[in-house]
């Protein structure tokens, strides 16, 4: 069977029944589920198709208003831009689904009556704006640091994207980290670390880490990111001991609103379990906003003479002065 003529049925009867399965399909077609699956992939990637839960339940269904492809939508946008957006834009949409890439993005305007490629060069201009922050694939986040506490006793702050951007929200990795914690979803976990793992090497390698810690989650749930995060890394270093003690009331460092409130909180709920000694040490955390958790971590590790200097990363970080990332 032609390849195009069989992937065409295909998605003519998706649209056709909607909410199909891989096994209907393949029987339906005669054809083995890997085959059923690449098809399915194709269809997705040119946005013609969503998926609809998650394994072993999984259905397919058209998307409204779509060209029998975007081809014609594809075009308005430039070449150079088409590349930015291809690794940068991701967007949840209420209902679960998943827009991402070009194809992706072209869905998303068309939802929201946007000029496609008027609304592709704005994307593409902030996006390259903030790129400018990066230094080697991370950012510098120190200055901000620096400028939000007083006492500075963290040596180096960095995180791999921000957290959110102006007019178009989240970015791909704040989504991801969002919607990861929020759904306990470990596979999207896995997918953000397969990312950020190389990035941490490099960092470790670059300033010479003897050690590395990982902040302890506020929230109780069944399915921790830390914990996630420190497994998959399975970085050959010792790792500090780092607690979160127990109070009468759970206080999440994301419900406080005031950085002296932030401070106050790391101050007292969080210990530093060691009687080692290292040159450099680094924390890892998903997240930064004000950043006092970090900053009162290293001060905890300097005062008790844990290590000569400590250095942070996250995930995602804000730039802007005092910022709260409430949500994850």
């Amino acid at each position: 069977m032609n390849k195009n003529k069989t992937i065409n049925k295909i998605f003519e009867y998706i649209k056709i029944n909607s909410n199909v399965n891989p096994s209907r399909l393949a029987d339906k077609f005669n054809l083995g589920r890997a085959i059923i699956h690449r098809h399915l992939n194709k269809l997705q990637e040119k946005g013609l198709i969503f998926k609809i839960g998650a394994p072993p339940k999984v259905f397919y269904s058209v998307q409204k208003n779509t060209p029998a492809f975007q081809k014609d939508l594809i075009d308005l946008i430039k070449n150079k831009d088409k590349k930015i957006i291809q690794k940068n834009f991701y967007f949840v949409n209420v209902d679960g689904t998943i827009l991402k890439e070009v194809a992706g993005f072209i869905l998303w305007c068309k939802d929201r009556n946007f000029d496609i490629k008027k609304k592709a060069k704005e994307y593409v201009s902030i996006i390259t704006k903030y790129d400018k922050f990066k230094n080697k694939k991370l950012i510098d986040g120190t200055k901000k640091i620096k400028a939000t506490f007083q006492n500075i006793y963290v040596d180096k702050v960095y995180f791999v994207d921000f957290y959110a951007i102006e007019i178009f929200g989240k970015t791909k990795l704040g989504q991801m980290l969002l919607y990861a914690k929020q759904g306990q979803n470990r596979k999207m976990m896995k997918e953000i670390i397969l990312n950020i793992k190389p990035k941490i090497e490099s960092l470790i390698k670059k300033e010479k880490i003897n050690a590395v810690g990982f902040v302890s989650p506020s929230l109780k749930r069944e399915i921790q990111f830390m914990k996630v995060l420190e497994k998959e890394l399975n970085f050959p270093l010792p790792i500090i001991s780092i607690l979160k003690t127990k109070t009468d009331v759970i206080v999440p460092q994301k419900t406080l609103s005031k950085l002296e409130d932030r401070v106050k909180n790391a101050q007292k709920t969080f210990v530093v379990n060691e009687n080692r000694f290292w040159n450099k040490i680094l924390l890892i955390d998903d997240a930064i906003g004000s950043g006092a958790t970090i900053n009162e971590l290293a001060h905890k590790i300097k005062k008790q003479k844990i290590a000569k200097k400590v250095y942070g990363f996250a995930i995602t970080g804000s730039l802007k002065g005092f910022d709260v990332i409430s949500e994850v």
